[in-house]
């Protein structure tokens, strides 16, 4: 297996951004953090709302330059807000999309320099709610739906330069689900995966030899109810 060398984690103080960045630490690489909050460890970070631009664009080019360059780029950073189209207040809806979808996109511009530089690798993080629409989601659906068109036309754009790769995920246990009301959590019997297995699945992305690419990654429980 090859080093995963700079790995710039978005959402890496939590979740599956969390285990990224262990995972890339246990493989010999160095990963770099974007958050709204610190880690919790001494992983260097710039904090940071994924969805200000130009606030993206900043803290991209300082932990570039003090890591002296990007070999990759994991996009791990979401949020939800779970209810009808008529419940969800505009500005909450459109927070979902901004965060999720157009925060991907700010990330990956700023990086890219530094990735085509190093020819390296974008991780793309969906869901499988972004191949499969449900009810009281479509802020949610309508963000990663944006993540898996956007990332598989950058595939076509930047096929030969760097690698591209799309991950969709099923539900993990992760604090995702807390802020939700009841209706919206899963249940105690619900079947989910640990972030770390669905991290090491991006690792396998991130250390590909030159010459080979994993295009699109779908990673669930076996029992993963909205898949297929």
């Amino acid at each position: 297996m090859t080093s995963p060398g700079t790995v710039l984690v978005t959402g890496g103080s939590s979740g599956l951004g969390a285990a990224v960045v262990a995972a890339v630490r246990a493989a010999g690489g160095r990963p770099v953090v974007l958050d709204r909050v610190p880690p919790a460890d001494d992983t260097e970070h710039e904090v940071v709302d994924v969805g200000d631009r130009a606030a993206v664009e900043a803290a991209v080019e300082s932990l570039a330059a003090r890591a002296d360059g990007l070999d990759a780029v994991v996009t791990a950073a979401g949020i939800d807000r779970c209810g009808t189209l008529a419940e969800v207040p505009a500005d909450e809806w459109e927070k979902v999309v901004t965060v999720n979808l157009l925060g991907t996109v700010s990330v990956v511009r700023a990086a890219l320099p530094h990735l085509v530089r190093s020819r390296g690798t974008v991780v793309t993080v969906a869901s499988t709610l972004g191949v499969k629409a449900v009810p009281d989601a479509t802020a949610y659906c309508a963000s990663k739906f944006g993540v898996v068109g956007f990332t598989r036309a950058l595939t076509a754009e930047m096929k030969g330069r760097l690698r591209v790769t799309l991950l969709v995920p099923g539900g993990m246990h992760t604090a995702f689900f807390d802020d939700r009301t009841e209706q919206y959590r899963p249940g105690p019997d619900a079947k989910l995966n640990r972030p770390e297995d669905v991290a090491g699945a991006v690792l396998v992305a991130l250390t590909q030899p030159a010459g080979c690419e994993v295009r699109e990654l779908v990673v669930t429980s076996s029992e993963e109810s909205s898949w297929p």
